[in-house]
């Protein structure tokens, strides 16, 4: 295990007069927690963490942390698994951003609202709801807890992104702070310099700290569009026989820019779903579907269908895909969902109950109980996204790969699976997904829910699981570069910097020099020295 190095009390003290000694935490419970992601421990324990509340706070907080020279790790929710937050360096400070959670402007005139990078996707969902607006990309599944600052910093997929793609593009300005405690604002922001309203005013610098992983900047404040709620929505489930005709499929409900979000699932993955939830999340489910309907009668029969549907709707075996519509008429989602239909025909697919695509937009943010398997197993993912046309051959080479790991896998207790999603109308996600038998640690019991937690198993170490799927999933990151395939989260999981050509290396590397000159924010992130 590794030794803790107590924060001098002297420099505690100095962080504690900038946002109030509650709010300076050096306990060892908490600094482990902290030096952990949903993938590892970080071989580094951080020192001190740090809240801050404000954008003036955080600025001071990372101007003293500079001017003492100490590494800083941002984190938000602590979704991550890609070694993104956690300390990579002695005597890191750690940043958490979960004070800085409010909603600080709605306009519904201008169409935009302005939130702290802390505030969770569920908070800005329930602020917007009384207004009828919504941002275009509303959340991944996580969003319970995931923060936007977050989901700028790592991007997202999932809800909205059909049509509107990831997290980023539904961002119109934001504030940084610089490694120097310096406050950097993008974006055309009225006269006042404070009143956000357009992304563009020359070049677009807010893309610069889009995906950067905390190692650019950290994110203050964010400003995001709004458009208004679609008074409209239905969807549709698929079962098909094989993964690479599902993927087919879905490449052209995206190229035809039909969908809002898709979700597919390989049978492996299904099968988890299936076996994880209860009968008493159940009977949640179906009050959930009630409530989202705009009538009892309606929320009745949408519950009924499905109940009816229940949990063996999909042929063991089959690769399922799950398509939401939505829209400003009745007739122009009735359409969209026809021509889903008429597409999915057209790859073999066959229509199934729509019960998993209903559960996911009426329960959007479920508790993050799915980071861990059935059993207690331990969960990670890796991905890649690709082009519409290299979708079906990248899922054929990985597919390939586990048939051929398959007994080593077998051998000591490794399952894995498959999720699929559309970015747009140009970009389809692979996520292959693990599950073996590794106990969990303190960063899952942070976040499962008790209840759950207790109807699991602690299973312990299990290192030769651990290293054959870290094997694996360097394996397919492997794959994923030989089709040129992108990826969010990028942390230190990723070679990005290493991906790139000698002159885009330049211009980043210049960047970084002025905006961390000391290279103290989130050291070896994105793939810059340590």
């Amino acid at each position: 295990m590794t030794i803790l190095s107590p924060c001098p009390p002297a420099l505690r003290d100095r962080f504690a007069q900038l946002v109030g000694s509650e709010n300076c935490r050096d306990d060892e419970a908490s600094l482990r927690l902290f030096s952990e992601d949903i993938w590892a421990a970080s071989d580094h324990v951080a020192v001190l963490i740090v809240a801050p509340e404000t954008t003036e706070q955080l600025a001071a907080v990372v101007a003293l942390a500079h001017a003492e020279g100490l590494p800083i790790a941002p984190r938000g929710a602590g979704m991550g698994y890609t070694s993104s937050y956690v300390p990579a360096a002695p005597n890191t400070i750690s940043i958490d951003t979960t004070r800085m959670d409010k909603v600080l402007a709605i306009s519904a005139e201008d169409m935009t609202v302005t939130v702290q990078a802390g505030c969770s996707w569920l908070a800005l969902n329930e602020a917007l709801k009384p207004h009828g607006l919504r941002t275009p990309f509303w959340g991944p599944m996580s969003g319970i807890t995931s923060t936007i600052g977050g989901g700028i910093s790592q991007l997202n997929a999932m809800f909205g992104a059909g049509h509107y793609g990831t997290s980023s593009e539904s961002m119109i300005a934001m504030t940084m702070v610089l490694a120097d405690g310096r406050i950097l604002r993008t974006g055309a922001r009225g006269a006042d310099g404070d009143t956000p309203f357009y992304r563009h005013y020359g070049p677009d610098l807010a893309a610069l700290f889009c995906g950067d992983s905390g190692t650019l900047g950290i994110k203050a404040e964010v400003t995001l569009r709004l458009i208004r709620t679609p008074a409209f929505e239905d969807c549709a489930s698929f079962s098909f026989g094989n993964g690479e005709a599902m993927l087919e499929a879905l490449a052209e409900i995206a190229r035809a820019g039909l969908a809002a979000e898709t979700c597919g699932f390989d049978p492996g993955l299904a099968r988890v779903r299936m076996k994880r939830m209860s009968l008493t999340q159940d009977v949640k489910t179906l009050g959930k579907v009630i409530a989202k309907e705009k009538n009892l009668g309606k929320g009745l029969l949408a519950a009924a269908k499905v109940a009816f549907g229940g949990r063996d709707f999909i042929d063991d075996g089959d690769y399922s895909m799950h398509i939401t519509c939505e829209g400003r008429s009745k007739a122009g989602v009735a359409d969209d969902i026809a021509q889903v239909r008429a597409i999915a025909a057209r790859f073999g697919g066959t229509e199934t109950a729509n019960t998993i695509a209903k559960v996911i937009r009426a329960m959007p943010f479920p508790q993050p109980n799915s980071m861990l398997g059935p059993e207690g197993e331990s969960w990670a993912p890796v991905h890649g996204h690709v082009s519409l046309s290299n979708a079906p051959k990248l899922l054929g080479r990985i597919e390939a790969y586990f048939a051929e790991m398959q007994p080593r896998f077998d051998a000591i207790g490794i399952f894995t699976g498959f999720l699929f999603t559309s970015l747009s109308t140009n970009a389809l996600t692979i996520e292959p997904v693990f599950f073996w038998p590794e106990g969990y640690r303190p960063v899952h019991a942070a976040m499962v829910e008790p209840s759950h937690l207790a109807r699991l198993k602690q299973m312990g170490s299990a290192p030769e699981a651990t290293a054959l799927v870290t094997e694996a999933r360097e394996h397919i990151k492997a794959i994923c570069a030989e089709f040129g395939a992108a990826h969010f989260q990028i942390g230190r999981a990723y070679d990005w910097r290493g991906s790139r050509d000698e002159a885009f290396r330049d211009v980043i590397d210049a960047v970084k020099a002025v905006v961390d000159p000391k290279g103290l924010f989130n050291p070896g992130g994105l793939g810059f020295p340590k």
